[in-house]
């Protein structure tokens, strides 16, 4: 059971909890056709290193992103708000099968979505 003094990031098992989802989510994205694309050519075991550590900052983990900013990341590869949403969407069903509680779930997918705009400079994908 959750306590008040657990972060998000101690509710999803810390950094161990975070590299399970992380390569999870990833098995899920690649074998997505339409956003497989995206990641060609990409450095996937450098990619999970970064959203391990974006995630572990994220979810107010002992951890600090050291990465290139997410609109700089992302500029220029065609990302559009409908691939953001599919993304999403596979981030939120990996959750969901890792067992976690179903508040923190929503929580992690509020906070992603806050990142919409950088990622695709195209607007929110709605409420």
């Amino acid at each position: 059971m959750a306590t008040a003094e657990q972060t998000l990031y101690d509710r999803v098992g810390g950094e161990a909890g975070i590299e399970r989802f992380v390569d999870a989510f990833y098995g899920r994205v690649l074998g997505d056709p339409e956003l497989a694309p995206f990641f060609e050519g990409t450095s996937m075991d450098r990619l999970r290193n970064m959203q391990q550590e974006f995630f572990g900052a994220a979810l107010d983990g002992p951890i600090r992103y050291g990465g290139r900013s997410l609109t700089e990341v992302h500029a220029g590869r065609g990302i559009e708000v409908r691939h953001f949403a599919r993304f999403v969407e596979h981030l939120l069903e990996t959750l969901q099968g890792e067992g976690l509680d179903e508040d923190d779930v929503y929580e992690i997918i509020a906070r992603v979505n806050t990142y919409v705009d950088q990622i695709t400079g195209q607007g929110s994908i709605g409420a």
